[in-house]
């Protein structure tokens, strides 16, 4: 099975050769998708030999991970894995994902919460309502809507190749879901960026993210 690692990753210049340093212990291919970094992630990549793409524009998450998933249909892969490029995704768990699309499921999660207890917080309760409406459109329970560390089978890199009308990973696995795919969670462990800001510590983004993903889930999806 030809597997790629897909890493999206905006203004990691802290992180980005870290995570390129464990990933290339796995002997698996990998992109970087580097969405027009404002700060020194694109001489890092250039300067280590890094494979990667070099965005003119900011296209955001989605439209990073979509590119991704282009390129792995255009190069013939069977399995994508998306890490982000902040390093809270651990590559170990990668061949975790990619048995369970090798085991016939077409696309698997890396959850924090399949086994663990999640906490109670704002952003936690925003999880929280993502799972409710999930449920409500597809009668099915899942526990971590918001985890960016995903597999992809080849059924699914083709229909993202072709169409891909989701903000984020909630209402892609909506749609998923909705659609009748075998779409499994499997628990994994991530950490606490090393350095850089998230894309959530920005209230007002947070906000934003979660209006999105709900209109999408409830209207579209």
């Amino acid at each position: 099975m030809r597997s790629l690692i897909v890493i999206p990753a905006y203004n990691e210049e802290e992180n980005i050769g870290k995570v390129i340093d464990r990933v290339k212990q796995y002997d698996i291919d990998y992109l970087v998708v580097n969405d027009c970094s404002t700060d020194s992630t694109g001489a890092i990549l250039d300067e280590k030999g890094i494979q990667h793409l070099d965005l003119p524009i900011n296209l955001g998450i989605a439209g990073v991970t979509r590119l991704g998933f282009n390129y792995a249909h255009d190069n013939d892969y069977d399995c994508v894995v998306c890490i982000d490029g902040d390093g809270q995704h651990l590559p170990e768990y990668v061949k975790d994902l990619m048995k369970e699309i090798e085991n016939g499921c077409d696309y698997v999660v890396g959850s924090r919460f399949l086994s663990e207890k999640k906490p109670w917080s704002m952003r936690m309760l925003g999880s929280r309502l993502l799972c409710f409406l999930i449920f409500l459109k597809t009668r099915r329970k899942v526990t971590d809507p918001t985890s960016g560390m995903r597999a992809l089978g080849r059924k699914v890199i083709d229909e993202f190749d072709k169409s891909m009308n989701f903000y984020a990973e909630p209402d892609a696995l909506c749609h998923l879901l909705r659609e009748g795919y075998n779409v499994k969670e499997i628990q994994v462990k991530m950490k606490e960026r090393d350095g850089g800001v998230s894309y959530f510590a920005n209230p007002f983004k947070s906000v934003y993210y979660m209006l999105c993903e709900i209109l999408s889930i409830i209207f579209i999806q």
